[in-house]
């Protein structure tokens, strides 16, 4: 208990150090301007208490060698205005004027993508000074970098996604077109848009002219007409958006069932004292979903057949929801030939894959959203394991989540290795979102066995080449192995690189879901359910 609780500090406070941005001196410059910091714009704009926010981690530990990027220079999350639910994307000023690192194209992008899914309807508070130019190669040009913000933008708009933008300080080179995608562009007194800054032009075609004459707010809302409202000051920009979003109408509703939120019987609090990362001492997943689910209610699903894979229905925060959970108890299991064997809690054996997958496409088949709680080791291996067709069985499960049509939310509680991943749908499959323990691995294995693996190698092919390590020297190796691969499969790692959306408390579970099952039920539109050629 003690343990997870010191890694939650640790993760709080962590994110307090983020959430300060460029620092001190970085706030105070952006106040000298007359302007708000990028979180000051979000408490004044969303509803109180209202702001979720996602990818605070990104870029976390990279960027070292120029100072950082502090959650990559952008803040992203969900909120609501008016009690309506919207995506904010806002760029942090006092984290190098707002450019965009590498991180920073990933992490708009992102939470467009998100928007994209669940029909969120987005506002953008820019405030950029563009491209960081020392890394412009790793920005500029791939689907996942800097262009790809303004695609979407257009992709959204098609899709009758709300876009509002507002321009509260510099907006200047390519990043210009972003506001001017959307469908309504506010901008400051004192801001800049233009494609090329003075500097530029002087240097480009010999013309001298000011930055308020040649893309000041009075110019883009008197001559350009390239701006909806022009405000006097960010205070006043912020009122408007939210009275422009108060006025929205409805659209249709997702399908989606939902009723009245029942808290559950036991309390979340619990779950510090449930939940063990030992392998000696396995925990009970049942225990966790029972603080979890609303009334602690769970309709188990062939509950007597393969054990090490829990599947069933219930509720959170109202929503229907199937769950597919990784159960860390040991379960007693008999064969078609009546020999019992001993199945280890963690791993997926051929009969709880097989389930899996059947339980997945009936929740397709009757429209209720997967949850997915990762505790998994992996697949079973061996002649056994093979005989009973365990590839077969694996990619049948594989095919079920790959093609699912209804919302697929990711929760990684303990570890989260290898083809096991993949399977309990991984950020590779498309969930809506991917939340995490602070408990939380993520790898092809785990540190112990990728350590000695590859120990095992380099100590080999040393020998090959005349060189016999000693006791001590292969264990300074081992030691030095499993140090750097632990650190790659520390959440913090994978949440810097956006592969997790968000690291949460255990005890907020089962808000985090619901409020991602809201954001999913803005989307009404549920494609065909089809998986084409299923290996039996």
């Amino acid at each position: 208990m003690r343990f997870l609780a010191d890694l939650m500090s640790q993760v709080r406070n962590e994110n307090e150090k983020i959430s300060e941005g460029g620092g001190a001196r970085a706030v105070e410059n952006q106040h000298a301007k007359g302007r708000l910091t990028a979180r000051e714009r979000i408490e004044l704009l969303v509803d109180p208490e209202t702001f979720f926010e996602l990818g605070i981690y990104a870029a976390h530990g990279m960027y070292e060698e120029w100072g950082g990027a502090q959650a990559a220079g952008v803040i992203t999350g969900l909120a609501r205005i008016h009690t309506r639910m919207v995506m904010i994307i806002a760029n942090d000023a006092t984290v190098k004027a707002g450019a965009f690192f590498p991180m920073t194209s990933k992490k708009v992008i992102r939470a467009q993508n998100i928007a994209i899914e669940n029909r969120i309807p987005t506002v953008y508070l820019v405030d950029s000074a563009g491209v960081f130019l020392p890394l412009q190669e790793d920005v500029f040009p791939d689907t996942d970098d800097f262009g790809r913000v303004f695609r979407n933008n257009a992709v959204m708009s098609a899709l009758g996604i709300p876009q509002i933008a507002a321009i509260m300080g510099m907006c200047v080179a390519g990043g210009g077109y972003l506001p001017v995608m959307c469908d309504h562009v506010l901008m400051t007194d004192g801001s800049g848009l233009f494609l090329a800054g003075p500097a530029l032009v002087q240097a480009a075609i010999g013309q001298k002219v000011s930055a308020e004459e040649l893309g000041g707010a009075a110019m883009h809302a008197g001559i350009s007409g390239t701006v909806d409202f022009r405000e006097s000051d960010d205070a006043a920009c912020l009122a408007r958006i939210r009275s422009i979003v108060e006025k929205w109408g409805y659209r249709r509703q997702s399908p989606w069932d939902r009723k009245k939120p029942v808290e559950p019987v036991l309390a979340a609090e619990e779950i510090y004292g449930i939940y063990d990362s030992s392998p000696a001492r396995p925990y009970d997943m049942k225990e966790i979903l029972a603080r979890v689910l609303d009334g602690s209610r769970f309709d188990e699903y062939k509950a007597e057949y393969g054990k090490t894979l829990i599947c069933g229905y219930g509720r959170i925060g109202g929503f229907a929801v199937g769950i597919v959970a990784n159960q860390k108890l040991h379960a007693q299991a008999t064969d078609h030939e009546g020999h019992k064997r001993l199945e280890f809690g963690g791993v997926i054996y051929t009969e709880s894959a097989e389930k899996a997958a059947r339980f997945i496409m009936d929740c397709n088949q009757n429209l209720i959203p997967l949850i997915f709680l990762h505790d998994v080791n992996g697949f079973m291996v061996g002649r056994d394991a093979e005989w009973s067709g365990i590839i077969k069985a694996g990619a049948k499960m594989v095919n079920a989540v790959s093609n699912s049509v209804v919302p697929k939310i990711a929760v990684i509680v303990g570890g989260s290795f290898g083809a096991g991943h993949y399977a309990m749908c991984g950020k590779a499959f498309d969930p809506r979102f991917v939340f995490a323990w602070p408990t939380a691995r993520y790898a092809v294995m785990g540190g112990d066995a990728a350590a000695g693996t590859l120990v095992e190698i380099k100590v080999k092919q040393l020998e090959r080449g005349g060189t016999k390590l000693g006791d001590e020297e292969k264990k300074e190796l081992y030691d030095s192995v499993k140090r750097t691969y632990d650190e790659q499969t520390d959440p913090r790692y994978g949440a810097a690189r956006l592969w997790i959306d968000k690291i949460i408390d255990p005890i907020e579970t089962r808000a985090a879901i619901t409020q991602a099952l809201e954001a999913a039920a803005l989307n009404p539109d549920v494609p065909e359910f089809k998986v084409g050629v299923l290996q039996t």
